[in-house]
């Protein structure tokens, strides 16, 4: 038998860390979204991605729209919250907001999204 190990300081980032996708009308929309979830350390880092074209459903008629993608790196205790504020600041009746688990990639960019996601003590 092995040496014990050490329990875990935490969850691991590996299991933690979300990528929420988010889309709202124009630019000026999102890079104020981007702005507030970050303040509010709901999101480590948000990507602003211009130029995608959007088909659905709405009020029974297939719609075509020009929209920015918002990329946001958080962690799943952030989720609740920053579902909320996408409600509230979207402009969308129903924003499309899906969050993703984040099953890998570079450990350390994990543990900083982790940590700029937890609230700051005083």
């Amino acid at each position: 038998m092995g040496e014990p190990r050490e329990a875990a300081a935490g969850p691991s980032p590996d299991t933690t860390v979300r990528l929420v996708y988010v889309t709202v009308a124009t630019r000026e929309v999102g890079e104020k979204l981007a702005r507030t979830l970050v303040e509010e350390r709901l999101a480590a880092c948000v990507n602003v991605v211009e130029g995608i074209t959007s088909f659905y459903w709405w009020e029974g008629e297939v719609q075509r729209e020009g929209e920015v993608l918002l990329l946001v790196k958080t962690q799943a205790a952030c989720l609740d919250r920053l579902v909320a504020r996408v409600r509230e600041l979207s402009g969308y009746e129903v924003p499309a907001t899906s969050a993703l688990a984040v099953v890998g990639g570079n450990p350390d960019y994990l543990r900083w999204v982790v940590e700029e996601t937890t609230p700051r003590e005083g």
